[in-house]
């Protein structure tokens, strides 16, 4: 055997084997990069959209809780307002009801002086009409005597 020869066939199946793999394998090989490459990028803009829709969630929840924070101080704000306005409410209903009892108590104080003078006449007319009547035990003349207890019991 000739190397030379052995050389030269060993070429020529050399070429033959490439020239069979590039008619029917390589191209199945460049399509499985293709997809496989086409599978990375989207997985890749996957990725890039999953990232971008995490920030915008982020942004969204920020923006709620924000806004959740501005209305409980909107809340807060308004019930206190309220409180205030309930506490100034029972202030005036205390006053009234004060003003109203110290009326009362007025008007029974009034009633009871009232009631008081009035018994003190009557006391007054007693003794009065004892006295005239003391008087007129020894005097006679009744009419005098009698305008007299009148008169005393009007200025009383």
């Amino acid at each position: 055997m000739n190397i030379n020869a052995t050389l030269l066939a060993q070429a020529l199946w050399f070429g033959f084997f490439i020239w069979i793999t590039m008619k029917y394998i390589w191209p199945h090989l460049q399509r499985a990069m293709a997809e496989r490459q086409k599978q990375i990028a989207e997985g890749l803009a996957a990725a890039e959209r999953g990232k971008q829709e995490l920030a915008s969630a982020e942004r969204r929840a920020e923006e709620a809780l924000n806004e959740a924070r501005a209305r409980a101080a909107e809340i807060i704000s308004q019930a206190e307002k309220r409180a205030t306005q309930i506490v100034e409410e029972a202030k005036a209903a205390a006053k009234a009801e004060g003003e109203r009892m110290l009326a009362a108590a007025k008007a029974e104080v009034a009633q009871e002086v009232s009631r008081v003078k009035e018994d003190l006449r009557e006391q007054v007319a007693a003794l009065a009409i004892a006295g005239a009547e003391k008087i007129l035990r020894r005097e006679i003349d009744a009419k005098v005597h009698a305008q007299m207890l009148a008169q005393l019991k009007q200025e009383l």
